[in-house]
């Protein structure tokens, strides 16, 4: 029972990194054409920026935690 919370645990911290990073290439993306001037003003764009790369790098750090955890979503084995 606690095995399996665990691992539902590790499985949400992954997708919720994992649309953090969604969200982060999103906003580049609209930083490099140039779009986020239709949505934003410059001010509130870069502290959009912001945010999303905060919440992309805490995401990560949580991850980081899980003994089993590996970036990319694959599970660490003891060597």
């Amino acid at each position: 029972m606690a095995t399996e919370r665990f691992r539902l645990s590790t499985e949400n911290t992954r997708k919720w990194h994992a649309l953090a990073e969604r969200r982060r290439a999103y906003f580049v993306e609209l930083y490099r054409s140039g779009r986020w001037r239709r949505y934003y003003g410059e001010e509130a764009f870069l502290a959009h920026l912001r945010e999303v790369m905060q919440n992309v790098e805490q995401w990560a750090k949580v991850l980081e935690r899980w003994p089993d955890a590996a970036p990319g979503g694959k599970t660490r084995t003891a060597a």
